[in-house]
């Protein structure tokens, strides 16, 4: 069997199972904001997770915040911005056309309930925001403009965008920028002090932790408001009893992973090669975003006049495990709106199959792909053919 499905949501690792069976062992078990010993204990723990978490992102003790995953972080992070900025004359959000549907729908959710104007800015075929419209949009009107929201690499595509580039534009013009980080950290090493965001997230289950679990990083944490009020835990950012263990296991699989970046060159070689020989071997195959930088550990894959759920199944029946696009929106047999944001036809948007593995995946794991996939599209030829 093989787990291709990373990107919606990765095998727990072995370090954390291993981790999880000692510790449900040995205990404690307390509320860690109490004041009894056990309760510090547990506490102690949590903040020793917090510590690994700041080292391995690049970010400090105080800029990270534990929640339930990036969903929760970007209803934070909105209502943090915008909860005031009409007030000071910024009425516009610019994001990207690629979002994942958590980050789109908030923001529509501003604009149609809030007042909000919100431009999206275009992206290349291979899935790149253009970048000139983002320095064009702020030139004309910075002082109007109330954040920017890109995330870092597409949870389809695998599409790595321009952060840097983006974060500085942001930074020079005082705008706010706010970057899903969700399917970048643990994928790739991230420091979130040289990206220059001011905001990022990601969920644990991306990268091997217990689901349930998430991180927020705010670069100053005083801009925060919580959507949580509770008892004001998490220095009163985000209400509710903390998932102590969760936490742990979040720092747990970031340790793991850090070991396993060492990968990422040779996973990459291999792709490109697996792509390479689905491509010459099958003229009717398009390779999503090929031309842009990726994730190492994603392929996004269409076959020209064959459905791509057709071909997961068959996939399926190898023992193969991948979608057709988002776990949010693998149900609907359309185009997704990455796609269409990327100016791609329905003969692509329908033959989709995305292909996501994880660094700690066997290097051998793409030529087993390889096989399954060729006899899957084989055998859909020949039905098609008929």
């Amino acid at each position: 069997m093989i787990y291709a499905d990373y990107n919606g949501s990765a095998p727990l690792c072995e370090d954390v199972k291993e981790y999880l069976v000692n510790r449900f062992q040995t205990g404690p078990f307390a509320n860690p904001n109490a004041i009894h010993h056990q309760g510090q204990q547990v506490l102690m723990a949590m903040e020793n997770s917090r510590s690994v978490v700041a080292k391995a992102l690049g970010a400090k003790m105080n800029q990270v915040i534990f929640n339930s995953g990036a969903t929760e972080g970007c209803s934070t992070i909105f209502h943090s911005i915008l909860d005031d900025a009409l007030e000071n004359g910024r009425s516009t959000i610019i994001m990207s056309g690629i979002e994942h549907s958590a980050i789109r729908n908030t923001a529509n959710w501003y604009t149609e309930n809030k007042g909000y104007e919100l431009k999206t800015l275009p992206t290349t075929r291979d899935g790149i925001v253009e970048v000139e419209f983002l320095n064009k949009w702020i030139k004309e009107a910075p002082e109007k403009i109330a954040m920017v929201t890109v995330m870092a690499a597409n949870n389809e595509t695998g599409v790595i965008q321009p952060l840097k580039q983006i974060s500085e534009i942001c930074s020079a013009n005082k705008i706010p920028f706010f970057c899903d980080t969700t399917q970048y950290i643990g994928k790739v090493p991230f420091s979130f002090k040289d990206s220059g965001i001011d905001y990022a997230i990601t969920s644990g289950h991306k990268f091997g932790a217990l689901t349930g679990t998430g991180i927020l990083l705010a670069k100053d944490r005083t801009t925060l408001k919580p959507i949580i009020i509770g008892g004001g835990q998490e220095k009163g950012l985000r209400g509710g009893t903390q998932n102590y263990i969760g936490n742990e296991t979040v720092a747990v699989a970031l340790t793991t992973i850090s070991k396993n970046f060492g990968k990422i060159e040779e996973l990459a070689r291999k792709r490109i090669k697996f792509e390479t020989k689905i491509k010459n071997n099958y003229p009717s195959v398009y390779i999503i975003g090929e031309k842009a930088p990726r994730l190492a550990t994603t392929t996004y894959i269409a076959y020209r006049g064959i459905h791509g759920q057709a071909v997961q199944i068959e996939l399926e029946s190898q023992g193969i495990f991948v979608t057709t696009s988002s776990a949010c929106s693998d149900n609907e047999p359309v185009t997704s709106k990455v796609l269409k944001a990327m100016g791609l036809t329905d003969d692509i948007g329908r033959g989709v199959v995305r292909i996501s593995v994880g660094l700690c995946s066997s290097l051998e794991v793409y030529e087993q792909i390889y096989e399954a996939l060729s006899k899957a599209y084989d055998k859909l030829e020949q039905i098609k053919s008929y």
